[in-house]
């Protein structure tokens, strides 16, 4: 009996080793997996959408799928660390899987906690009581649902709420100079040029996020002032109902550069 059972020990602790690093591969396959799905739903969300293989609706659509795959991931990662315990070249997959995931979750996060923030709009100026007005980008916006005439004070009061600083700058040189520098920093910041009227004093470009590639139209007025030349910056989206704080993001650097210059 005894020797019978000594006969049987080798055989069973191998199997059971054996079905121990079966089960320790597949959590840290499935981690991994997971891992590399939330990143791919980040990020196709919006190359598709810059591609034109779906609408942005679906794009972001896909955003709070990537996040949930990104928490779900992250806890496998740990898992996976914690009862595996990983080494070498196994231990670097689980930990960049970890990074992966994380960022699946985080960068949603975050672009939520913004858009708590900030108002609901998408179109800021400078001068909320006389916006300056697009011309040359109109033909550009044909079939935008976001249409160019101002919304009035109820878009107004949001954007003073949300966007106190943003004001018209004022600056020392003449409207020739003035308008020479703004038309500098527009280029600088990779704006798709639309006009450049000096005797108007109206530039107009189209600057294209990154991410998404959505279409932001710029329209800069230059006028004359008491001391010097006035600007305004006025920033609409082409769809979307909020921006999500980039259009403000826009003027305010580009206030910035050309009080640089």
């Amino acid at each position: 009996m005894v020797r019978a059972m000594a006969c049987f020990g080798p055989i069973e602790q191998p199997a059971s080793n054996l079905l121990r690093s079966r089960g320790i591969l597949r959590l840290r396959v499935l981690a991994i997996a997971v891992a590399l799905i939330a990143i791919l739903l980040l990020g196709v969300s919006g190359i598709g959408t810059r591609m034109g293989l779906w609408t942005f609706q679906t794009g972001l659509g896909l955003i709070p799928w990537a996040a949930y795959a990104g928490v779900a991931g992250a806890a496998l990662t740990l898992l996976a660390l914690a009862f595996t315990r990983p080494r070498g070249a196994s231990l670097a997959a689980v930990l960049v899987a970890f990074v992966l995931a994380s960022t699946s979750f985080v960068l949603p996060w975050r672009w939520l906690q913004n858009a708590k923030r900030v108002p609901p709009i998408h179109d800021i100026s400078t001068d909320t009581n006389d916006p300056p007005a697009f011309v040359a980008v109109l033909p550009l916006r044909a079939g935008a649902s976001n249409p160019v005439v101002y919304g009035g004070e109820k878009v107004a009061a949001l954007q003073h709420s949300g966007y106190p600083d943003i004001r018209a700058l004022h600056l020392d040189a003449p409207p020739a100079i003035a308008f020479a520098r703004a038309l500098a920093t527009a280029k600088a910041m990779g704006w798709a040029m639309a006009a450049s009227d000096s005797a108007t004093g109206r530039i107009e470009g189209t600057a294209t996020t990154r991410w998404f590639g959505f279409k932001d139209d710029v329209v800069i007025r230059v006028r004359p002032g008491a001391a010097g030349s006035i600007v305004d910056v006025r920033s609409l989206s082409r769809v979307g109902g909020s921006d999500v704080g980039t259009n403000a993001a826009r003027v305010r650097d580009f206030l910035a550069r050309l009080t640089r210059e």
